[in-house]
């Protein structure tokens, strides 16, 4: 992990490190995910804020591992005050001293508590969750029951036609550790997981990263079942995609995009405001219908209509399952190399 963060923030400091000081010391960077998230903040978010308090926000776009590369990068000279991070990489830029330390307010005294991060040094921005998914024509065309459970992923009858995401992508690294849960071990002992997964393996039509062969593989109905995120399959539905996101009855695995402010970045109080901010009930309504993340404030109220397939509300919060990433980020790379051996041959 620190090799390939090195690597990447050499690279992402270069072009980074070009704007110009002046610039930088009149503005507040925030960085965070690119694509539809991006739009969402330039549109939606970030002109809100900039009325509100006066101050210009320039948006970084990168993915979570770019973005912790690029604090490594400056860690001596912070020009980033914010920054999105899912949970995993999040974990390693805590552990980097990246963070600072969150200063409770009005809001984040009403996130949920399995949103909050030990350390208080980021908090939850949103929820997903890693589950089921599955083509509902396919389904009903060979008269089968929507499926429930993660056992439902060893039925041979489903053989060909699986579709998951490998170890290197959240998503299959969430189903390998459900799979260990399910069967008697954790992130602690996954032996168990991956002797499922060794099962599981010979019905997997393919172990697929790219989200777009993803899409199409279930939209066709060439693949009619499988392991992926939420937020992916609520984006599919709403191209019309016959698919529908299954919250397994032993429980989904929570997909926590995170937020922090910066260890020493200039405009530390108002990187602080900004925190709070995002996880008001108004903006976190904004992130929840137009990105299809779960609110990590309770206070958040959505019409029923916009909550479909994402996580809402005391009970599904209850339901998820958390994992330990201080565990799994020191043997990812052990992982993944076992998983090239065993299960993905």
């Amino acid at each position: 992990m620190k090799k390939s963060i090195t690597y990447l923030a050499i690279m992402s400091a270069t072009a980074f490190y070009g704007i110009p000081q002046a610039f930088a010391e009149d503005t507040m960077y925030v960085a965070g995910f690119g694509g539809s998230v991006e739009t969402t903040f330039r549109e939606k978010i970030i002109p809100q804020f900039e009325a509100k308090t006066g101050t210009k926000i320039v948006y970084v776009a990168g993915n979570s591992t770019d973005t912790v590369a690029k604090l490594q990068a400056q860690k001596d000279r912070p020009e980033i005050s914010v920054a999105l991070i899912d949970d995993g990489p999040m974990n390693t830029a805590v552990q980097f001293g990246l963070c600072a330390e969150l200063k409770e307010g009005p809001h984040s005294k009403n996130v949920y508590p399995n949103a909050r991060v030990a350390g208080n040094r980021a908090i939850g921005l949103g929820y997903g969750a890693t589950g089921l998914v599955y083509n509902t024509e396919v389904f009903e065309k060979n008269g089968w029951p929507a499926p429930e459970s993660w056992r439902d992923l060893e039925d041979p009858k489903f053989e060909g036609r699986i579709v998951m995401p490998p170890i290197s992508n959240g998503f299959g690294l969430l189903g390998l550790v459900m799979q260990a849960r399910l069967n008697g071990g954790s992130e602690k002992d996954i032996d168990p997981g991956f002797a499922a997964m060794k099962e599981i393996s010979k019905s997997v039509l393919a172990f697929e990263a790219a989200p777009g062969r993803i899409a199409e593989l279930l939209q066709t109905g060439e693949a009619s079942f499988g392991v992926w995120g939420s937020g992916r399959v609520r984006a599919l539905v709403a191209q019309g995609a016959p698919v529908k996101f299954v919250f397994p009855k032993e429980g989904a695995a929570v997909i926590l995009t995170e937020v922090c402010a910066v260890e020493g970045a200039p405009h530390h109080e108002k990187a602080q405001e900004f925190v709070q901010f995002l996880l008001s009930p108004e903006v976190q309504t904004i992130i929840a219908q137009r990105e299809g993340w779960g609110p990590v404030n309770k206070e958040t109220k959505l019409e029923a209509k916009d909550t479909q397939g994402m996580v809402y509300g005391q009970e599904m919060v209850n339901d998820m399952i958390s994992v330990d990433y201080s565990v799994i980020n020191p043997n990812r790379a052990d992982w993944t190399s076992r998983w090239n051996r065993e299960v993905e041959r």
